[in-house]
């Protein structure tokens, strides 16, 4: 099998776990309101669930050390994001909808962690690097894709409930075709080298926390943009257009990273550029407009997903040795900063009747996450493989 295949095959699972397993719920949350099923704090609690999910299954992510166990999280997590997705199609209120967004959030981690370990590896020896970051614009598509196909649905007077089964059926469509061509894991002495020769890793700490501040800020404009449209446009159907743009805006966002020259030194510039880019969006948001919230579509749609393979290349750069180690330890920082996001959200909502104050917050993190990456961190100092050979990623 050819490492263009199963780097596309990993594009695909990364649109169907993220943009249906995670990102359904977002042009879900109006129908599901309007519906009488939740109001706007549950909507918060609920987002709150997949991202606790999301979180538990990338800390669950870190101890899958053999081939195995990586195969096995991978393959059940791609089948979990379907049937909890047709599940959903039963599903009515509150309680029902938090516990299934829970599990996908845990079924759509072990997605994302084992393919960005799996695909960047395959990338890198098969001397595709750009491919490789382009596997991180799935979530885009997938967010695109759901976008479209809740427009369609809405158009056609359907409700939560056939939407949650028109997602399922896509969901199953992309597993069937992909899971002969996902990459193979196997067994990599180099992360065992880095523990046995005692390599320090300088700097993950705190892009760590750059990574949570990202989760943080990113995730409430996320999460809501499709009521926030909806509350601009009154319910019409033109609100359901903006959630498909913040999709084909991330992916965008990915195709332009890509095409750039990769430098050790250049790349926190990147990373801080793309940061505070998104903080503009996000405060832009706060505008009482339906022109501002375009604008907060692309300014922060167009640098939601380029954070990702900046973060894991700058993750590379400081631990060649540790991918699929530091792969989950980032993205339960990240999840940790998710999660963060609906639960100030649903307190803003109920103690202020609005999302104002936390994109304020937001904004902020953000900001501050900016000023994170573009501080300097030293080489990390390595001891070479007793046999050595040069460590691949």
């Amino acid at each position: 099998m050819s490492p263009l295949s199963r780097l596309i095959a990993s594009f695909i699972a990364l649109v169907m776990a993220m943009g249906i397993g995670r990102f359904s719920l977002t042009p879900q949350l109006p129908h599901l309101i309007s519906e009488g099923q939740i109001d706007l704090t549950g909507a918060g609690l609920i987002a709150a669930a997949n991202y606790l999910g999301y979180l538990v299954g990338a800390l669950d992510a870190m101890r899958a050390k053999r081939p195995d166990q990586v195969r096995a999280r991978l393959h059940t997590g791609l089948w979990l994001c379907v049937g909890l997705t047709l599940v959903s199609f039963w599903a009515h209120g509150f309680w029902p909808h938090l516990l299934l967004r829970f599990g996908a959030g845990i079924a759509s981690a072990w997605v994302m962690v084992m393919i960005t370990s799996l695909s960047q590896q395959l990338a890198v020896s098969a001397n595709r690097p750009r491919l490789g970051a382009l596997v991180f614009a799935g979530p885009g598509a997938g967010v695109l894709l759901t976008g479209l196909l809740a427009l369609g649905s809405n158009l056609l007077g359907q409700s939560s409930a056939t939407l949650w089964l028109i997602y399922a059926a896509a969901a199953l469509i992309m597993v069937l075709g992909i899971s002969p061509l996902l990459p193979k894991p196997a067994v990599l002495p180099t992360q065992a080298q880095v523990h046995s020769h005692g390599a320090r890793q300088p700097g993950i700490s705190r892009l760590g926390a750059i990574y949570g501040l990202y989760g943080l800020g990113y995730i409430i404009p996320a999460t809501f943009l499709s009521q926030m449209a909806s509350a601009q446009f009154h319910g019409q159907w033109q609100a359901d257009l903006f959630w498909p743009a913040f999709g084909l805006c991330a992916a965008i966002g990915v195709v332009l990273i890509s095409l750039r020259r990769p430098h050790p030194g250049t790349t926190r510039w990147w990373l801080m550029g793309a940061l505070w880019v998104q903080a503009l969006g996000v405060l832009a948001c706060l505008l009482p407009s339906s022109a501002g919230l375009a604008l907060g579509v692309i300014l922060c749609g167009t640098p939601f997903l380029a954070c990702m393979p900046l973060v894991m290349q700058s993750s590379r750069e400081l631990a060649p040795h540790a991918t699929q180690r530091n792969a989950a330890l980032l993205t339960a920082c990240f999840a940790v900063g998710q999660l963060c996001g609906p639960l100030l959200a649903a307190l803003s909502s109920h103690f202020s009747g609005g999302l104002q104050p936390a994109l304020m917050i937001a904004a902020s993190g953000l900001v501050l996450a900016g000023l994170l990456a573009g501080q300097r961190v030293n080489a990390p100092v390595t001891l070479a493989p007793c046999d050595g050979s040069t460590a691949r990623r």
